[in-house]
Protein backbone atom coordinates (compact mmCIF):
# COMPACT_ATOMS: atom_id res chain seq x y z
CA UNK A 1 0.00 0.00 0.00
CA UNK A 2 2.66 1.94 0.48
CA UNK A 3 4.41 1.74 -2.65
CA UNK A 4 0.96 2.72 -4.31
CA UNK A 5 0.71 6.09 -2.36
CA UNK A 6 4.36 7.02 -3.34
CA UNK A 7 3.65 6.12 -6.94
CA UNK A 8 0.40 8.41 -6.62
CA UNK A 9 1.81 11.35 -4.65
CA UNK A 10 4.77 11.54 -7.72
CA UNK A 11 2.06 11.03 -10.60
CA UNK A 12 -0.24 14.09 -8.84
CA UNK A 13 3.62 16.03 -8.68
CA UNK A 14 4.06 15.13 -12.52
CA UNK A 15 0.69 16.16 -13.59
CA UNK A 16 0.89 19.57 -11.94
CA UNK A 17 4.41 20.20 -13.05
CA UNK A 18 3.59 19.69 -16.57
CA UNK A 19 0.09 21.77 -16.06
CA UNK A 20 2.34 24.40 -15.66
CA UNK A 21 3.99 24.48 -18.78
CA UNK A 22 3.17 27.15 -20.83
CA UNK A 23 0.86 25.99 -24.18
CA UNK A 24 0.04 27.81 -27.29
CA UNK A 25 -3.41 27.16 -27.78
CA UNK A 26 -3.47 27.36 -32.00
CA UNK A 27 -0.41 25.74 -31.54
CA UNK A 28 -1.35 23.33 -35.25
CA UNK A 29 -2.52 26.52 -37.10
CA UNK A 30 0.12 29.48 -36.04
CA UNK A 31 2.05 30.32 -38.85
CA UNK A 32 5.26 29.87 -38.17
CA UNK A 33 6.65 32.55 -40.63
CA UNK A 34 5.60 34.74 -38.27
CA UNK A 35 7.64 38.09 -37.13
CA UNK A 36 8.58 36.72 -33.40
CA UNK A 37 9.22 39.84 -31.20
CA UNK A 38 10.07 40.06 -27.41
CA UNK A 39 6.73 41.18 -25.56
CA UNK A 40 6.95 42.33 -21.93
CA UNK A 41 3.80 41.00 -21.21
CA UNK A 42 5.21 37.09 -22.37
CA UNK A 43 5.28 34.60 -19.32
CA UNK A 44 4.11 34.44 -15.75
CA UNK A 45 6.42 38.24 -14.77
CA UNK A 46 4.86 39.61 -17.85
CA UNK A 47 3.63 43.44 -17.66
CA UNK A 48 2.50 45.46 -20.18
CA UNK A 49 4.93 48.38 -20.96
CA UNK A 50 2.72 51.92 -19.83
CA UNK A 51 4.05 53.92 -22.17
CA UNK A 52 3.51 51.76 -25.49
CA UNK A 53 -0.16 51.23 -23.88
CA UNK A 54 -0.94 54.87 -24.12
CA UNK A 55 0.85 55.07 -27.86
CA UNK A 56 -0.64 52.06 -28.77
CA UNK A 57 -4.38 54.16 -27.59
CA UNK A 58 -3.32 57.23 -29.60
CA UNK A 59 -2.58 54.86 -32.87
CA UNK A 60 -5.90 52.95 -32.21
CA UNK A 61 -7.54 56.60 -32.19
CA UNK A 62 -6.21 58.32 -35.06
CA UNK A 63 -5.65 55.27 -37.60
CA UNK A 64 -7.96 52.19 -36.77
CA UNK A 65 -10.89 53.55 -34.65
CA UNK A 66 -12.26 54.81 -38.16
CA UNK A 67 -13.14 51.34 -39.69
CA UNK A 68 -12.61 48.60 -36.09
CA UNK A 69 -14.20 48.90 -33.00
CA UNK A 70 -13.46 47.66 -29.60
CA UNK A 71 -16.86 46.97 -27.97
CA UNK A 72 -16.03 45.60 -24.86
CA UNK A 73 -13.65 48.39 -23.36
CA UNK A 74 -15.32 51.06 -21.67
CA UNK A 75 -13.43 54.69 -21.20
CA UNK A 76 -12.66 53.70 -17.72
CA UNK A 77 -10.65 50.97 -18.21
CA UNK A 78 -8.11 53.67 -19.59
CA UNK A 79 -7.39 54.29 -16.25
CA UNK A 80 -7.05 51.21 -14.46
CA UNK A 81 -4.36 49.20 -12.67
CA UNK A 82 -3.00 47.16 -15.53
CA UNK A 83 -3.57 49.23 -18.26
CA UNK A 84 -2.48 52.32 -20.10
CA UNK A 85 -3.13 54.08 -16.68
CA UNK A 86 -4.18 57.60 -17.72
CA UNK A 87 -4.68 59.62 -15.12
CA UNK A 88 -8.81 60.23 -14.05
CA UNK A 89 -8.80 63.59 -15.29
CA UNK A 90 -6.89 62.71 -19.03
CA UNK A 91 -9.30 59.76 -18.96
CA UNK A 92 -12.23 62.45 -19.03
CA UNK A 93 -11.29 64.12 -21.57
CA UNK A 94 -10.95 61.65 -23.96
CA UNK A 95 -14.16 60.37 -23.25
CA UNK A 96 -15.71 63.68 -23.38
CA UNK A 97 -13.99 64.00 -27.41
CA UNK A 98 -16.58 61.39 -28.37
CA UNK A 99 -20.25 61.15 -28.40
CA UNK A 100 -23.00 58.51 -27.36
CA UNK A 101 -26.65 58.13 -27.85
CA UNK A 102 -28.72 58.68 -25.09
CA UNK A 103 -32.42 58.87 -23.70
CA UNK A 104 -35.12 58.92 -24.47
CA UNK A 105 -35.31 62.81 -22.96
CA UNK A 106 -38.70 63.82 -21.41
CA UNK A 107 -40.28 64.41 -24.80
CA UNK A 108 -39.63 60.71 -25.50
CA UNK A 109 -36.73 61.07 -28.10
CA UNK A 110 -33.37 59.96 -27.70
CA UNK A 111 -30.21 62.60 -27.97
CA UNK A 112 -26.13 62.88 -28.43
CA UNK A 113 -24.33 63.82 -25.63
CA UNK A 114 -20.80 63.38 -24.53
CA UNK A 115 -18.99 60.25 -23.48
CA UNK A 116 -18.94 59.68 -19.78
CA UNK A 117 -15.94 57.16 -17.99
CA UNK A 118 -19.10 54.39 -17.89
CA UNK A 119 -19.64 54.56 -21.38
CA UNK A 120 -18.77 51.73 -23.67
CA UNK A 121 -16.21 52.87 -26.89
CA UNK A 122 -17.80 54.41 -29.70
CA UNK A 123 -18.35 52.08 -32.52
CA UNK A 124 -17.50 53.79 -36.33
CA UNK A 125 -20.84 52.17 -37.77
CA UNK A 126 -24.44 51.84 -36.48
CA UNK A 127 -24.31 48.23 -37.24
CA UNK A 128 -22.61 45.11 -39.77
CA UNK A 129 -24.29 45.82 -42.35
CA UNK A 130 -23.56 49.68 -42.60
CA UNK A 131 -19.71 48.95 -41.89
CA UNK A 132 -19.92 46.24 -45.08
CA UNK A 133 -21.31 48.26 -47.20
CA UNK A 134 -18.38 51.24 -46.34
CA UNK A 135 -15.94 48.45 -46.79
CA UNK A 136 -16.56 47.36 -50.04
CA UNK A 137 -18.19 44.20 -48.86
CA UNK A 138 -15.36 43.60 -46.02
CA UNK A 139 -16.37 43.58 -42.60
CA UNK A 140 -13.84 45.24 -40.04
CA UNK A 141 -13.97 42.75 -36.99
CA UNK A 142 -14.10 43.70 -34.09
CA UNK A 143 -10.90 44.61 -32.32
CA UNK A 144 -11.69 43.88 -28.86
CA UNK A 145 -10.94 40.05 -28.67
CA UNK A 146 -8.78 40.40 -31.69
CA UNK A 147 -5.02 38.82 -30.33
CA UNK A 148 -6.86 35.28 -28.48
CA UNK A 149 -8.69 35.09 -31.93
CA UNK A 150 -6.14 35.47 -34.45
CA UNK A 151 -3.44 32.02 -34.13
CA UNK A 152 -0.43 33.55 -33.34
CA UNK A 153 -1.83 36.47 -31.52
CA UNK A 154 0.46 39.19 -30.68
CA UNK A 155 2.88 38.20 -33.33
CA UNK A 156 0.13 37.35 -36.01
CA UNK A 157 -1.34 41.20 -35.48
CA UNK A 158 2.28 42.57 -35.79
CA UNK A 159 3.33 40.52 -38.54
CA UNK A 160 0.34 41.77 -40.74
CA UNK A 161 0.57 45.05 -39.91
CA UNK A 162 4.39 44.68 -41.89
CA UNK A 163 3.22 42.35 -44.19
CA UNK A 164 2.45 44.10 -46.95
CA UNK A 165 4.13 44.26 -49.90
CA UNK A 166 3.88 44.27 -53.79
CA UNK A 167 2.55 41.04 -55.15
CA UNK A 168 4.85 38.57 -56.74
CA UNK A 169 4.85 37.75 -60.27
CA UNK A 170 1.87 35.85 -61.76
CA UNK A 171 -0.20 36.60 -58.42
CA UNK A 172 -3.53 37.80 -59.56
CA UNK A 173 -5.24 40.51 -57.20
CA UNK A 174 -9.11 41.89 -57.64
CA UNK A 175 -9.56 45.67 -57.98
CA UNK A 176 -9.82 46.87 -53.87
CA UNK A 177 -7.38 43.79 -52.88
CA UNK A 178 -3.74 44.02 -51.32
CA UNK A 179 -1.55 41.35 -51.31
CA UNK A 180 0.04 40.37 -47.38
CA UNK A 181 2.31 37.63 -47.13
CA UNK A 182 1.14 36.68 -43.71
CA UNK A 183 -2.45 36.36 -44.02
CA UNK A 184 -3.94 33.56 -45.37
CA UNK A 185 -4.41 33.10 -48.93
CA UNK A 186 -2.09 36.28 -48.75
CA UNK A 187 -4.98 38.64 -49.89
CA UNK A 188 -6.34 41.44 -47.69
CA UNK A 189 -9.45 43.97 -48.31
CA UNK A 190 -7.48 46.35 -45.74
CA UNK A 191 -5.29 48.98 -47.30
CA UNK A 192 -1.90 49.31 -45.70
CA UNK A 193 -3.07 51.38 -42.59
CA UNK A 194 0.39 52.16 -41.07
CA UNK A 195 3.33 54.32 -42.44
CA UNK A 196 6.15 56.24 -40.95
CA UNK A 197 5.29 59.18 -39.50
CA UNK A 198 1.76 59.20 -40.14
CA UNK A 199 0.99 59.36 -36.12
CA UNK A 200 2.65 62.35 -34.19
CA UNK A 201 3.56 60.83 -30.86
CA UNK A 202 2.50 63.27 -28.19
CA UNK A 203 5.65 61.88 -26.02
CA UNK A 204 7.85 62.60 -28.81
CA UNK A 205 9.34 58.28 -29.14
CA UNK A 206 9.84 57.83 -32.94
CA UNK A 207 6.78 57.02 -34.83
CA UNK A 208 8.23 54.30 -37.29
CA UNK A 209 6.21 52.13 -38.91
CA UNK A 210 7.19 49.51 -37.03
CA UNK A 211 7.48 51.13 -33.63
CA UNK A 212 3.62 52.24 -35.03
CA UNK A 213 3.12 48.01 -35.32
CA UNK A 214 4.47 47.43 -32.18
CA UNK A 215 2.56 49.60 -29.59
CA UNK A 216 -0.49 49.47 -31.15
CA UNK A 217 -0.31 45.15 -31.08
CA UNK A 218 0.74 45.94 -27.38
CA UNK A 219 -2.64 47.73 -27.22
CA UNK A 220 -4.86 45.07 -28.87
CA UNK A 221 -3.28 42.88 -26.08
CA UNK A 222 -4.40 44.52 -23.05
CA UNK A 223 -7.35 44.97 -24.58
CA UNK A 224 -8.19 41.42 -25.24
CA UNK A 225 -6.76 40.69 -21.59
CA UNK A 226 -7.14 43.56 -19.64
CA UNK A 227 -6.99 42.04 -16.24
CA UNK A 228 -3.55 39.98 -17.49
CA UNK A 229 -1.69 41.73 -15.28
CA UNK A 230 -3.75 40.81 -12.29
CA UNK A 231 -3.83 36.98 -13.54
CA UNK A 232 -0.39 36.50 -13.73
CA UNK A 233 -0.37 37.04 -10.11
CA UNK A 234 -3.07 35.18 -9.33
CA UNK A 235 -1.09 32.34 -11.43
CA UNK A 236 2.32 32.95 -9.44
CA UNK A 237 0.50 32.55 -5.97
CA UNK A 238 -1.39 29.34 -6.81
CA UNK A 239 1.64 27.62 -8.09
CA UNK A 240 3.90 28.81 -5.06
CA UNK A 241 0.25 27.45 -2.82
CA UNK A 242 0.70 24.12 -4.61
CA UNK A 243 4.47 23.45 -4.25
CA UNK A 244 4.43 24.37 -0.52
CA UNK A 245 0.73 22.17 -0.11
CA UNK A 246 2.28 19.06 -1.99
CA UNK A 247 5.85 19.50 0.37
CA UNK A 248 3.18 19.49 3.72
CA UNK A 249 1.17 16.68 2.25
CA UNK A 250 4.71 14.29 1.40
CA UNK A 251 6.26 15.34 4.70
CA UNK A 252 2.94 13.86 6.39
CA UNK A 253 2.67 11.21 4.59
CA UNK A 254 6.17 10.17 5.09
CA UNK A 255 6.02 10.57 8.99
CA UNK A 256 2.58 9.10 9.13
CA UNK A 257 3.77 5.90 7.03
CA UNK A 258 7.30 5.82 9.27
CA UNK A 259 5.31 4.08 12.04
CA UNK A 260 4.96 1.05 9.96
CA UNK A 261 7.70 -1.81 9.41
CA UNK A 262 7.16 -2.58 5.89
CA UNK A 263 9.42 -4.70 4.46
CA UNK A 264 10.40 -4.50 1.05
CA UNK A 265 8.77 -6.61 -1.83
CA UNK A 266 12.70 -8.55 -1.91
CA UNK A 267 11.35 -9.90 1.65
CA UNK A 268 8.08 -10.29 0.65
CA UNK A 269 9.16 -12.65 -2.04
CA UNK A 270 11.63 -14.70 0.32
CA UNK A 271 9.13 -15.64 2.82
CA UNK A 272 6.76 -16.60 0.20
CA UNK A 273 9.19 -18.85 -1.42
CA UNK A 274 9.73 -20.67 1.62
CA UNK A 275 6.18 -21.34 3.05
CA UNK A 276 5.63 -22.70 -0.85
CA UNK A 277 8.89 -24.95 -0.22
CA UNK A 278 7.60 -26.10 3.20
CA UNK A 279 3.90 -26.70 1.26
CA UNK A 280 5.75 -28.96 -0.92
CA UNK A 281 7.67 -31.05 1.24
CA UNK A 282 4.48 -32.36 2.95
CA UNK A 283 2.72 -32.59 -0.01
CA UNK A 284 0.65 -36.15 -0.06
CA UNK A 285 1.18 -36.86 4.18
CA UNK A 286 -1.71 -36.69 6.12
CA UNK A 287 -2.74 -33.52 7.21
CA UNK A 288 -2.77 -34.18 10.75
CA UNK A 289 1.05 -34.59 10.56
CA UNK A 290 1.58 -30.58 8.98
CA UNK A 291 2.27 -28.03 11.85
Amino acid sequence: MLSHLNKYLKKTIITIFVSLIPLTVFSEEKNTNLIETKWTFNGIFGTFDRSSLQRGYQVYTEVCSGCHSVQYLSYRNLSEKGGPEFSIAETKAIASQFEVEDGPNNEGEMFMRSAKLSDKFTKPYPNVEASTAANGGAYPPDMSVLAKARAGGADYIYSLLLGYEEAPAGFELDDGVYYNKYISGNKIKMSEPLFDGIVEYTDGTDSSKKQLAKDVTAFLVWASEPHLESQHRIGFKTIVYLIVLIMLVYMSKQKVWSRFNSKPEEEDEEIFDKVEKVITKYEGEDTKTFK
